[in-house]
This record gives structure tokens, sequence and C-alpha cells, in this order.
């Protein structure tokens, strides 16, 4: 298994957009298009950050999902929906891991 830690830094006062954009439709979108997320966490600090890991069978299959993701209707109407008062997200940041064989979970 491949896992990608995902981590969003937006822009100052757009913490709302990212979760109501997530919330309400990025999740939908990502499970209609076989995505899966495995964990999902907002900063507790109240750094303006999201994180989250997707898990994927391999590096193929998740340039496979992503190319959809970004070329699928539904999301590039939510996005530039979602971006009408500016850009939301400032900084990603994508950091591929593998579990570590001596770790069972």
């Amino acid at each position: 298994m491949l896992y990608e830690l995902r981590i969003y830094t937006m822009h100052a006062g757009r913490m709302d957009a990212i979760l109501h954009r997530f919330g309400q439709h990025t999740l939908g979108i990502f499970e209609r298009l076989g995505m899966k997320v495995y964990d999902f966490w907002i900063d507790q600090t109240g750094l303006p950050k999201l994180y989250y890991v997707m898990e994927y069978k391999d590096m193929e299959e998740r340039q496979r999902q992503w190319d959809s993701f970004r070329q699928d209707p539904e999301w590039i109407e939510v996005k530039l929906k979602s971006e009408e008062n500016g850009p939301i997200v400032e900084k990603l940041e994508e950091i591929f891991m593998k579990r570590a064989e001596f770790f069972t979970r």
C-alpha cells in the first residue's frame, strides 16, 4: 500500500470555505471516484491547516485517481464556485509514505 499525507494551508480567512468544500462536496466526489481517505484532521492549534491521508494500491493508481478527480465536471464546478471570493488553498504539501514493516495496526 501507498499512503499520501496531504497538508493544506489556507489563505487567511478561508478555513470555513475549505471545510465547507470538503464536507459538502470533495469527500463525496472522492467516494464516487473510488478514492479512499484513510483519515482526516483539522489543526488543533488554530493554524489554518488540514491534514489527510489517502490510501492507494500503488503510485499508478494514485495518478489515475487524481487525473480523474481533476477532470471531473462536478469538481471543476465546485472549485470554481468555492473560489468566487478568491483562492482558498495557499500551499499544498504531498508526502508519500509506506507503513513500517514492524508496525501493525
